[in-house]
């Protein structure tokens, strides 16, 4: 998990949640193509060859499958 940049976690988080990639891009606000890129770095990082072991990762490394809160938020 060290090796994923912010924006790979978040995706992560929401695959872990069983978002879609359409969903995840509306979600992100980020295009489909760029989902599809970003799950394939996560694959790579990560050593496995499918959403479901990622996912199975993420949630046993800790994520919640939550998306993390947004830093510029204001508590």
């Amino acid at each position: 998990m060290a090796d994923l940049n912010r924006r790979e976690l978040e995706v992560l988080r929401l695959v872990a949640r069983g978002r879609r990639n359409k969903a995840i891009a509306l979600d992100l606000g980020i295009t489909e193509s760029t989902v599809k890129f970003r799950v394939a770095g996560v694959l790579r990082k990560l050593g496995v060859s499918s959403r479901g072991e990622a996912a199975a990762l993420a949630l046993s490394a800790g994520l919640d499958g939550q998306p993390a809160p947004d830093p510029r938020a204001v508590p």
